[in-house]
């Protein structure tokens, strides 16, 4: 139970920054992001993991770490709590928010920054967080929080920012917007996938 109480909060919080940032328009709106997530990872990586995606939860479950039935109870918790934080955000500032392309963007476009940047926030989970050579490291929380910051920066203003299907499920629930969503299902599934398969690839001795 203790995983899944994390997950719920780490994801909680996540999504309920990106609810207030986005939502006050602030310039700052991708640090605050990244700060969140890294200090949540922090708070919660001792104890679940900190997954706090399910694109990651994915990732792991290809990798190895983590089993079927607790990844899949782990995606619900990072489902429900984002959908408590998009709910919570939207009656603090009185509106929603809604993840979605920017301006003049299209799908396929949107959809390779989506599977790109998640690609690069699970391999960066994966080889930090559950390689071996990098057991009981300091660094992993800032690794991930400074690949979402970067991420958040870079992408965002094209595909949405979301690399992660539940801040997508969460204020896209709360503002009723579905059209678009499956572009946030499949571009992070796909990416979180994509990164475990690498890592197996170029970390052979993890599963000798």
């Amino acid at each position: 139970m203790k995983n899944y109480i994390t997950e719920f909060i780490g994801t909680f919080f996540l999504v309920f920054v990106i609810g207030l940032t986005v939502s006050s328009e602030t310039i700052f709106a991708p640090i605050a992001i990244g700060s969140i997530l890294m200090v949540m990872v922090y708070m919660g990586g001792h104890i679940s993991g900190a997954h706090y995606n399910p694109a990651v939860t994915l990732a792991c479950l290809i990798r190895g770490v983590i089993e079927g039935k607790e990844a899949a109870l782990y995606v619900v918790s990072q489902v429900l709590g984002a959908i408590v934080a998009a709910g919570i955000s939207c009656f603090i500032m009185g509106k929603s928010i809604s993840i979605l392309p920017g301006d003049g963007v299209g799908n396929l476009q949107a959809l390779a920054v989506e599977v790109l940047f998640t690609f690069a926030l699970a391999s960066v989970v994966l080889n930090v967080a559950t390689s071996k050579d990098h057991e009981n490291n300091s660094f992993y929380g800032l690794a991930i929080g400074f690949t979402v910051l970067a991420a958040a920066l870079a992408g965002g203003p094209i595909s949405g920012g979301a690399f992660n299907p539940a801040v997508a499920i969460g204020h896209n629930f709360i503002s009723k917007s579905f059209g678009i969503l499956w572009l946030y299902l499949v571009g992070p599934l796909t990416g979180g996938a994509l990164a475990a398969i690498v890592f197996k690839l170029t970390n052979p001795k993890e599963f000798e």
